[in-house]
């Protein structure tokens, strides 16, 4: 068993993490084999996120010093964290996992501070990705500017359509 100094950098170490990250997943990791955990793993280090197995006491701990509370429910049975800067990521590569891999559920997680469920995590993770975000934001923001523009050209337009007309009554009368 660990002594209190230890407990006590492991649970400072978990602070850090959790000052350190918008997104929390926390899930719970019974009943995978070696080969899913592995695949796990690669996935999440791949989207920049840490994924680590803690005892939820010394969680609990962490959390509470760092003024998250309410996770005791949380907090149950065997428990892995998936910590990221980016929120959507740990929700994104836990919650495809858990389509693929039945034994693997997610308890909830902490957005920001907040504590989110189950169905706020997959609600989090149906987002779109933050590329698409700004894609959207910025298609928002020409639309107005190219109707602007499509209104301009409307007389300049007609006035071209009116001339070709004249130009083609004049070929008929010569």
């Amino acid at each position: 068993m660990p002594n209190i100094e230890e407990k006590a950098q492991v649970v400072s170490e978990i602070k850090e993490k959790f000052q350190g990250s918008t997104g929390v997943v926390i899930a719970d990791y019974r009943g995978m084999t070696v080969s899913q955990v592995t695949k796990l793993r690669a996935d999440l280090r791949q989207a920049g996120v840490e994924y680590r197995v803690f005892k939820n006491t010394l969680v609990r701990r962490a959390a509470h010093e760092v003024g998250i509370d309410g996770l005791d429910s949380i907090l149950e049975g065997p428990t892995a964290v998936a910590f990221s800067a980016d929120p959507v990521a740990p929700a994104k590569v836990l919650s495809e996992f858990a389509k693929d891999v039945k034994t693997f559920t997610i308890k909830g997680g902490v957005v920001e501070g907040k504590i989110i469920d189950p169905d706020g995590v997959k609600a989090l993770a149906d987002l779109p990705s933050r590329e698409v975000l700004l894609a959207q934001v910025l298609r928002g923001m020409q639309a107005p500017l190219a109707g602007m523009v499509n209104v301009l050209q409307g007389p300049i337009r007609k006035m071209g359509y009116a001339l070709e007309e004249v130009r083609k009554l004049k070929e008929a009368q010569a």
